[in-house]
């Protein structure tokens, strides 16, 4: 399977386009003062935000690109999936949707690829062969699509986390459908990767802008739309433990969907000297970042790099059994 020069052109298009966007869409939000605190600097440190449509801008345009070069109806659900979790991250950014209102309408998001049937029910196990979930299947893919989208989100609490996350996590994918030899879909999986890449230079500690849920939704929505209609969900899935893990965490310890924006006692304390330790409050949510400095605070950067450190370990056990699934 070979990728051509208008291929990798595409690919190349989605950074150019994502990195010149967020550029001028960072002076634009500073000029207008759409900026939010970083909560977990010292002092009062203000960023652009939302970043989101960069990310949607440099998605779409290459996807529809992608969709006259291959002429894949999957393409055409996964841009589906990425409109309508946009549109939904958008409004959520400019006006709050609440924590149960957004991954209900999230479940709209999933639509796309079910009602263009661009999978196939089944799913493959290591060593167990694949089972066919004809009947079930369309059920998970309406779970699916919010899960992914919510993940993202929910993990996106420190610099560069989200798009850095996406970007080793998606690699797995990458690897598998190079595997089974699916171009269309390692053409899709580049062009998030090199979106993600691009919004990164401007995301990365210290962020000069946020992607916000309009950034974060579209990117874990697409994510899941890759793994369902390239047939690698099992691949995805423990790619982005870490995030999933995070998500049990902290939607275990509220019991409910809770925005970060409207929590009473953030899990963690940021120190004069912008050294972040973990809240000692029972009533604070448990996360990722907060099992993390819990007994060991930390400064942020070090934080962000732990939690790529996790990804790595996920995404390298993620590409051993897409491996071994396919190749042995």
């Amino acid at each position: 399977m070979n990728l051509g020069l208008i291929e990798y052109g595409v690919v190349a298009m989605a950074f150019i386009i994502t990195y010149l966007a967020t550029n001028r869409l960072i002076s634009l939000l500073v000029g207008v003062k759409r900026e939010v605190l970083d909560y977990h600097k010292e002092g009062k440190s203000f960023v652009a935000y939302p970043g989101g449509p960069a990310i949607i801008f440099g998605l779409i345009s290459s996807l529809l690109v992608s969709i006259i070069l291959t002429n894949d109806i999957r393409i055409i659900a996964i841009l589906g999936v990425v409109i309508i979790s946009s549109t939904i991250g958008i409004i959520d950014d400019f006006k709050s949707l609440g924590g149960r209102k957004k991954p209900l309408l999230l479940l709209l998001a999933s639509l796309p690829i079910i009602l263009l049937g661009a999978y196939e029910p089944n799913l493959d196990f290591l060593f167990f062969g694949s089972a066919k979930l004809s009947i079930i299947y369309p059920l998970l893919i309406l779970i699916s699509i919010p899960v992914t989208a919510n993940t993202i989100n929910t993990i996106d609490v420190l610099n560069g986390v989200s798009t850095g996350f996406v970007i080793i996590t998606a690699i797995p994918l990458l690897i598998s459908l190079f595997l089974i030899g699916d171009s269309s879909m390692v053409l899709v999986t580049l062009i998030l990767i090199s979106v993600c890449l691009a919004f990164f230079v401007f995301h990365k500690y210290p962020s000069k802008v946020f992607p916000g849920d309009s950034g974060t939704l579209t990117l874990g929505a697409m994510y899941g739309a890759i793994a369902i209609v390239g047939g690698v969900e099992l691949i995805g899935v423990f790619a982005i433990l870490p995030a999933i893990l995070n998500s049990f965490f902290y939607l275990s310890s509220m019991r409910d969907f809770v925005e970060h924006k409207n929590i009473k006692v953030r899990p963690t304390r940021v120190l004069k000297d912008g050294t972040i330790e973990a809240e000692r409050n029972d009533d604070a949510p448990i996360t990722l970042v907060r099992l993390i400095v819990a007994g060991n605070p930390s400064k942020e950067l070090p934080i962000v790099n732990t939690i790529f450190i996790l990804s790595i370990v996920s995404a390298i056990l993620a590409t051993i059994i897409g491996i071994l699934t396919w190749v042995i």
